[in-house]
């Protein structure tokens, strides 16, 4: 059973009580699927969908995502190892010479709608809202130009298992001077010929479908674009430069700092005013913090001062969190296990951290992130499920023999939790869902 022998240490006797007593009332449980309409209470995954395999359908044909190559330890780009037991022979990949216990060991591919499918048929198992699904700005060419496959599965999962979803762009890396043409160019495609925002599943906000571009303001080149007044015009083509059928309810993916314009926000005053033009922030936190402490931290420096100032920008804000982090494949020379998991207590505390300082909403980075060591959804549990070749990252690491589903467990418990149809409890839960406890290593 999970440490419960030490509570989040600014969670006081009095402010808990208080805030308790604000939310008593409001703690029965809603049955039924996520409301698409708006952005309150709800908690959404980052879902890359960027997995392929040779045979797939995919142009590229290879593994991409998985390694640069053919699976190997010293190709490998992944972490930590999917759980693909409820996978059907049709919807696994089998990897050359890499074995589980000495039997044949397998990947998956994002262009098998049936997989995808699987996905959000556990996001609706474990009571999850819905996902924003990143779309790379380098990479809407090749997807446009070969159907765009994994955003249709992605919609029928939505649509199918009664999940919302969201556009979210990531301008990593995109040319400066053209990004914002071809984005404005692919939000038209969405809308005209995917008509992503007509599906009923589609999330929106306040009478508008909800979009997010991740990155701006940033403070690597490799972020555009670097001059806020750029950006200031991306913002308002959404809002009221477009055609009404194109405007959103715009969230920006942020820096972390970005109220100071300090450490990983560009620092040019201009800055200030975009993010302020922004309905909802999204500021990005993997990998800023640690440990619980840490968090903790966080909370009480950045989150609760970036939701007073949201509050006076009058817009939403949306705090991220993580499980973990490791990226030893994908970054050899980075150390194995970087951020420990450790059994959960570290999502948690973000979760409460976030919730007991005023957030309403929440985006979970990420479901399917296995590169980084961030994913959710279900994985190896014990070395002895990962394949025999390699560096794994596995749940039982930090200590305690977990179920492969143990953080959509947790982060079913931390949707009902911002659904307010539980307790705030700074306490990582014992028996996530009622679904049974683990075991501690002796």
């Amino acid at each position: 059973m999970p440490d419960r022998s030490i509570p989040i240490a600014r969670c006081t006797a009095i402010a808990c009580a208080a805030f308790l007593c604000v939310f008593a009332p409001a703690l029965a449980a809603t049955p039924g699927d996520p409301d698409p309409s708006t952005l309150d209470g709800k908690v959404l995954l980052g879902y890359q969908g960027w997995f392929s395999c040779p045979g797939d359908g995919s142009p590229a044909n290879n593994w991409r995502s998985w390694a640069r190559g053919i699976p190997s330890p010293a190709t490998l780009t992944i972490d930590m190892y999917p759980d693909l037991t409820e996978l059907d022979a049709g919807e696994k990949c089998a990897v050359p010479e890499m074995t589980i216990g000495g039997k044949p060991a397998y990947l998956y591919s994002a262009w098998n709608r049936k997989t995808v499918e699987r996905h959000f048929l556990w996001m609706k198992q474990y009571g999850l809202d819905g996902v924003l699904v990143q779309r790379f700005v380098t990479n809407i060419a090749a997807k446009r130009s070969s159907g765009d496959v994994v955003l249709k599965n992605v919609i029928a999962g939505a649509v199918k298992h009664g999940r919302t979803f969201a556009i979210e762009y990531d301008v990593t890396g995109s040319d400066p001077v053209k990004f914002a043409e071809i984005i404005y160019e692919d939000w038209k495609y969405l809308v005209d010929e995917l008509k992503v925002t007509s599906y009923p599943n589609y999330q929106r906000h306040a009478g508008k479908p909800v979009l997010s571009i991740w990155g701006m303001g940033l403070h690597e080149d490799r972020h555009v674009p670097h001059d806020p007044k750029a950006a200031a015009q991306v913002i308002a083509w959404f809002k009221s430069g477009a055609d009404p059928k194109y405007r959103v309810t715009y969230m920006g993916g942020t820096p972390s700092r970005w109220r100071t314009l300090t450490n990983d926000a560009r620092p040019e005053e201009g800055w200030a005013a975009v993010y302020a033009s922004m309905d909802v922030v999204q500021p990005w936190t993997v990998g800023r913090y640690r440990d619980a402490a840490g968090a903790d931290n966080w909370g009480k420096e950045m989150i609760a001062p970036d939701l007073a100032l949201a509050g006076s920008n009058k817009h939403l804000y949306m705090p991220v969190i993580f499980p973990g982090f490791s990226w030893n494949n994908l970054k050899r020379e980075a150390p194995k296990n970087a951020i420990p998991r450790n059994r959960g207590e570290f999502l948690w505390r973000q979760a409460f951290n976030a919730k007991i300082a005023g957030a309403s909403m929440l985006k979970i980075a990420m479901f399917d992130e296995v590169n980084e060591g961030t994913a959710i959804f279900k994985v190896a549990a014990r070395r002895d499920d990962a394949p025999d070749q390699g560096y794994w990252l596995t749940l039982d690491a930090d200590g305690a023999n977990l179920p492969s589903d143990w953080y959509l467990r947790l982060a079913g418990e931390i949707t009902r939790m911002f659904h307010n149809q539980r307790m705030p409890d700074p306490f990582l839960p014992s028996d996530p869902l009622g679904m049974g406890r683990p075991q501690t290593k002796q």
